[in-house]
């Protein structure tokens, strides 16, 4: 029962965090500028969560050709430049990761 307690009172918290959020911002005036800087910030978050994993393995930096979350980014990164599609990338990129990890 605990567990179901949590779950619907965690939902419910990020349900009123997410409402508040945007019935202010439909209520409220924002420049243009903040429009345009706030744009911005899912790619920088994405960002700072996946190069840490990209580049870092067990605290210390890994550059060579055995890290296998850096090759499959890179493949990663030639089929988003190619095929503009987030959901062809993220399957390109996870196939890549899980061949190159069968392999090394």
């Amino acid at each position: 029962m605990n567990i179901w307690l949590v779950m619907l009172l965690g939902g419910l918290i990020t349900f009123a965090i997410r409402f508040s959020l945007i019935y202010l911002f439909g209520r409220l005036h924002i420049p243009e500028t903040v429009r345009q800087a706030l744009r911005y910030v899912p790619p920088a978050v994405l960002s700072a969560i996946t190069f840490p994993e990209l580049f870092f393995h067990e605290g210390t930096l890994n550059m060579s050709f055995e890290n296998t979350r850096l090759l499959a980014g890179l493949v990663a990164i030639l089929v988003a430049w190619v095929s503009r599609s987030t959901l062809v990338t993220i399957i390109a990129g996870m196939l890549a990761l899980f061949v190159l990890q069968w392999f090394f």
